[in-house]
């Protein structure tokens, strides 16, 4: 029962962040999704934008962070 507690307390205390990177991604997969399909590109250059997800998230929030601190 106390592996229960505890892992309903980390979904409750990330439950924000987890709401957040959720949105993100859908933004993201819909925005390059509408891109390649509206310019027919090539299909390894649509896998290429959908990695880059990954980096453009991690500096988005970094970014973020960075200007969080300075304030």
């Amino acid at each position: 029962m106390a592996i229960m507690d505890t892992v309903s307390d980390y979904v409750r205390e990330q439950c924000p962040q987890m709401v957040i990177d959720l949105m993100f991604a859908v933004v993201w997969v819909t925005g390059v999704s509408i891109i390649f399909e509206a310019v027919d590109g090539p299909q390894w250059a649509y896998y290429l934008f959908m990695a880059a997800g990954v980096i453009a998230y991690f500096s988005f929030f970094t970014s973020l962070e960075v200007a969080r601190e300075r304030s």
